[in-house]
């Protein structure tokens, strides 16, 4: 483990005694959010993402040295284990040098090399490789009728095969041809006889570009095009290769039978060297495009998470339809179902008067504040419906549009019938329309995160990869928020550091059975719930009016006693936190920390978090962003012209640019090249649910795209 630890800090340029500490305390189970937030002083204060940086890289240390376990154990099973082969697999820095060296040993189909071995032609491709000074009496004893060698050509077209086969094992021909190939090669598609009937690939029908200038949306249409079947794909490089892998182990020209190698090396390059690297580097570069396309996945699930919940307000959730209607919930400010209905406002009925009658009763009754809309099938129109609604009718409501993606998921789900058991999947979906708004994490949380659209080419990647990315995200958000202990919902609770599925499931049923929790230490109480799980839960667990004021703070019960000393320095107790916190936090600022540390006897590090969390108690940071944009009107493209200015929502982050509504029913696209400086990743600009001023520059209705230009006073967050 220590070569490990050496070995990552060196990598990530940390100091190796942080990534020691961050890597034992990893060992012994504790969370990514956990370490960042309540260990800083014996990491150094690494944050969130160098930790993950050190966990993948654990992850990948150890899965390389089992690899290297399984190989040295196959080839020394096989008797073929040599010191000098131990020591270079014992070496070896990554998988792939394992691979390459582990090549000549695997189990594999009787090649022609191995045929030629069996007739004793593996001397003679030793001296055709070696030999200065022609000798053809030497080749001539090769010719064996009773291994059918009739004649010197086919003793050397037998040593050429084993040279062949040689040549294309060699690990630094392997390794030259696989650099060269990704840095300096060319991919090349090519459109099929299949028909491509919405020209989806239109773009790459006849296309060539550096694969080292390939944008990982590119490489992931090639793909996705070549395994329907439309595309035809090749790596090539634009010059000769050949001579300098000969050169690269000795087979020069000087050498008597180099004509024999160069016959032998074509064959090689062409039968197997080339056809086995160009599938390494294909899956090389469609890693890399899978691994950016899931970055960007778990970036833009981050931002829909942190989305800023409209609180407790009555709702009305709408899921647009065409023929089978718009189905409509209201939901009260605690989520619970009050009214639920089917409109058809929408063709082909176009049903406006008794629509607009049951909306506007069950807005008028109900109380409803806020009206939301799915982004689906029909959005447009219902859109158009609901506006026009609230101008004829004086509605004191609003609307706005969420994304509708993993609703249909959520809704024949078990966590959706346990909470509907009576209700059908179209009035769950509309349900969870509503509820996005009052708290977007909370209803995220219950739809698996692959299922919810904010990325590209979700479905093309490995599945088991983006699970285990989203649900890491996922868990970094919810325990960045936390959640309150007395109304979290397993859902929520199953992603709090220290807690899984069976835990949060006994915290409800205990609340269920005996009440909310009065402090944190009653959740040793839970069934199941030890020690351990407390120590990593207990800070990200809130509760707001409990027996111990510090409950509703960021703060770690094992951190109390410096919060109390900290505030009695200031002149305040722990119950002042939530009715005087402004003059708290004033006061506060004005602590000298690191001479209070050193004069308690703390670690300043430590001080200097719990004051920041005392600052800021029961601090939900989704508060501090910007809220949604909520609407009464409805633009067309058709009102739509250059140059003119608007506000929108940013839906979806791509390598290529930002999908903006702006209030229309196609989003506009903002391209990279238009966010006001050169820019390499949209996601370091733009994040989903930031609200942003833009500019429309083109409106191309036939195609229904808008070109939009980010405006330099855009808002971020």
């Amino acid at each position: 483990m220590n070569e490990i630890v050496t070995d990552i800090a060196n990598s990530l340029s940390l100091p190796r005694w942080k990534v020691e500490s961050a890597v034992e305390l990893l060992e012994e189970g504790k969370t990514i959010p956990f370490i960042a937030r309540y260990r800083k002083e014996k990491t150094g204060e690494l944050n969130e993402i160098q930790l993950r940086e050190i966990s993948d890289a654990l992850e990948y240390a150890k899965k390389l040295r089992s690899r290297k376990e399984e190989v040295l154990r196959i080839i020394e099973e096989k008797g073929k284990l040599t010191e000098e082969l131990k020591a270079a697999i014992n070496d070896a820095k990554n998988l792939q040098l394992v691979e390459d060296l582990y090549l000549p040993f695997k189990s594999k189909k009787k090649t022609r090399a191995d045929k030629a071995r069996e007739k004793g032609l593996q001397p003679l491709a030793d001296f055709l490789k070696t030999s200065r000074i022609k000798d053809e009496t030497f080749i001539v004893t090769f010719v064996n009728t009773e291994q059918e060698i009739f004649q010197i050509e086919e003793a050397l077209e037998g040593a050429r095969d084993i040279l062949a086969e040689e040549f294309s094992l060699e690990i630094s021909v392997r390794e030259r041809l696989r650099n060269q190939l990704k840095e300096k090669g060319t991919i090349r598609s090519s459109h099929s006889d299949k028909q491509d009937e919405r020209e989806v690939y239109r773009d790459y029908y006849d296309f060539s570009q550096p694969i080292s200038r390939l944008a990982a949306h590119q490489i992931m249409a090639l793909f996705r095009g070549e395994r329907e079947e439309i595309l035809s794909l090749k790596l090539e490089l634009p010059f000769d290769i050949l001579p300098s892998l000969r050169d690269s182990i000795g087979w020069k020209e000087y050498l008597a039978y180099y004509e024999e190698l160069v016959e032998a090396s074509s064959d090689s390059y062409s039968r197997l060297l080339m056809p086995s690297i160009e599938r390494e580097v294909r899956n090389m570069i469609r890693e890399e495009a899978e691994g950016r396309a899931i970055h960007v996945f778990a970036r833009n699930l981050r931002h829909l998470f942190l989305q800023p919940p409209l609180g407790e307000k009555v709702v009305m959730g709408i899921d647009p339809g065409y023929r089978t209607g718009c189905k409509v919930a209201v939901i009260g400010k605690d989520g619970s179902l009050l009214y639920h209905d089917v409109i058809y406002p929408t063709p082909p009925q176009n049903d406006y008067i008794n629509s607009s009658m049951k909306v506007v009763q069950a807005i008028k009754t109900l109380e409803v504040e806020l009206i939301s809309i799915g982004n689906g099938t029909g959005s447009r129109e219902t859109e158009v419906f609901v506006s026009r609604l609230i101008k004829e009718h004086k509605l004191p409501v609003k609307y706005m549009i969420v994304t509708e993606s993993g609703a249909s998921v959520y809704s024949a789900s078990k966590v959706a019938i346990e909470e509907f058991p009576n209700e059908d999947v179209t009035t769950r979906g509309a349900i969870s329309i509503a509820r996005r708004v009052q708290d977007p994490m909370a209803e995220y949380v219950k739809i698996p995160p692959e299922a919810i659209g904010v990325g590209m080419y979700q479905h093309d990647v490995n599945q088991s990869e983006l699970k285990k990315t989203l649900d890491r995200e996922v868990e970094s958000v919810v325990n960045l928020v936390g959640v309150s202990l007395n109304t979290a919902s397993e859902h929520l609770l199953k992603y709090i550091s220290g807690l899984n599925s069976r835990a949060a499931l006994n915290i409800v049923k205990h609340r269920a059975e005996n009440g909310g929790f009065r402090n944190r230490k009653e959740l040793l109480k839970v069934s199941g719930l030890g020690p351990k799980a407390f120590e990593q839960a207990a800070g990200f667990c809130r509760i707001i009016n409990g027996s111990e004021a510090l409950d509703g703070t960021s703060v770690h019960p094992e951190s109390y006693e410096i919060a109390r000393v900290i505030l009695k320095s200031a002149g305040f107790n722990p119950e002042e936190l939530f009715t005087r916190k402004e003059e708290v936090s004033a006061k506060l600022d004005g602590i000298d920390l690191d001479a209070f540390s050193k004069d308690k006897g703390f670690n300043p590090i430590t001080v200097r978090e719990v004051v920041g969390m005392l600052k800021k108690p029961g601090l939900d940071p989704r508060e501090e962003l910007e809220k949604p944009i909520l609407r009464t009107d409805v633009l067309s493209m058709e009102d739509l012209s250059t140059g003119m200015e608007l506000e929108g929502t940013v839906r979806n982050v791509v390598d290529f640019g930002a999908f903006v509504d702006i209030g229309v029913k196609q989003d506009g696209l903002i391209h990279k090249s238009k966010m006001g400086r050169r820019v390499r990743d949209p996601l370091e600009v733009l994040s989903v649910g930031q609200i942003v001023k833009v500019r429309v520059l083109e409106v191309d209705t036939k195609r229904m795209r808008i070109g939009l230009e980010l405006l330099s006073n855009a808002s971020s967050t």
